[in-house]
């Protein structure tokens, strides 16, 4: 936490000095940018499996999401331990547009939550691995996710309890760019303002479609970083596939002085990787045929 937040705090009564007030596990070394489009890639193929086997699922964002995850699980960004999720210390995430967990299940399998075989068993009947994360199932989900709009409540809630806590954990929480036309997002980024939760990084997957088409279409959220800034926010925008920028933004996010929440605003492709895929909402929540998801691995692994 900055040194600011502790002028902050008088807006909540009752807070200690941040601290992690546990030991800090040893990290692996964070991989590169190179690496970590690699890694990136690896997430797609395993995403684009794991909703062809289960012929169900969101194929769409989680590849649009890609390099976000991994920046996030392998860059460096998240204090985190798979050897001990309930760390006391770790920085907490909440993936609040819960139907890109495929991408998700794939960055906690390969960092080392649960055996990355276990993947095949996606929305099977009694897996762990079900089509919106639930708390209880698998280490490191804080919340259920699913009904959109809030997880990204709960994420503040978690922040303002860190905060009043005196911890220095920050709360990271996955947006899509459709969800944030759900009045609660507006409620919750308010509040997250109001209480100086310089702790909250929010990011947003922009790829600019949804179920029903282009967000702009459907529901116009443009200026979207404007509507962030009038709602007390820092808004960093970047390229969502270049993972020196990603990296660049979350560690400003984490940086951020002031006593403001950060939003990022990742701008992406829907399908990203796969041409065919690439800018299409039926691929939003439409697992690909196994002769398409055949090519689109050989596409993938090219770049693997």
């Amino acid at each position: 936490m900055q040194k600011s937040a502790a002028a902050d705090a008088a807006a909540i009564p009752g807070i200690a000095s941040p601290s992690r007030n546990s030991a800090i596990p040893a990290q692996a070394r964070p991989a590169d940018a190179a690496a970590i489009s690699k890694i990136a890639n690896q997430l797609r193929i395993s995403s684009i499996r794991m909703t062809t086997a289960a012929n169900s699922g969101h194929p769409g964002g989680s590849l649009s999401s890609a390099d976000a995850f991994a920046t996030l699980y392998f860059g460096g960004v998240l204090a985190h331990d798979p050897a001990n999720p309930s760390w006391e210390g770790r920085d907490r995430f909440i993936l609040s547009n819960g139907h890109i967990c495929p991408v998700w299940y794939s960055a906690l399998g390969k960092a080392g939550y649960f055996p990355e075989s276990e993947l095949a068993t996606f929305r099977q009947l009694g897996s762990r691995l079900q089509g919106h994360p639930q708390k209880g199932t698998l280490p490191s989900i804080e919340v259920s996710t699913g009904s959109l709009g809030q997880g990204f409540c709960v994420a503040a809630g978690l922040a303002l309890g860190l905060k009043m806590d005196g911890k220095a954990s920050k709360v990271f929480v996955s947006l899509g760019d459709g969800e944030v036309e759900e009045g609660c997002v507006w409620e919750a980024a308010m509040a997250s303002s109001h209480y100086k939760l310089e702790n909250l990084i929010a990011f947003v997957d922009r790829n600019g479609l949804q179920q029903n088409g282009p967000t702009e279409k459907v529901m116009g959220i443009e200026p979207l970083a404007d509507k962030w800034r009038a709602f007390g926010w820092n808004a960093i925008e970047a390229d969502g596939h270049d993972a020196r920028q990603i990296l660049g933004a979350f560690n400003r996010a984490k940086t951020a002085a002031g006593g403001r929440p950060t939003v990022i605003i990742f701008k992406t492709v829907m399908g990203k990787g796969v041409p065919f895929m690439e800018n299409d909402h039926q691929w939003h929540g439409k697992a690909l045929p196994k002769e398409k998801a055949e090519e689109a691995v050989r596409i993938l692994e090219k770049g693997a």
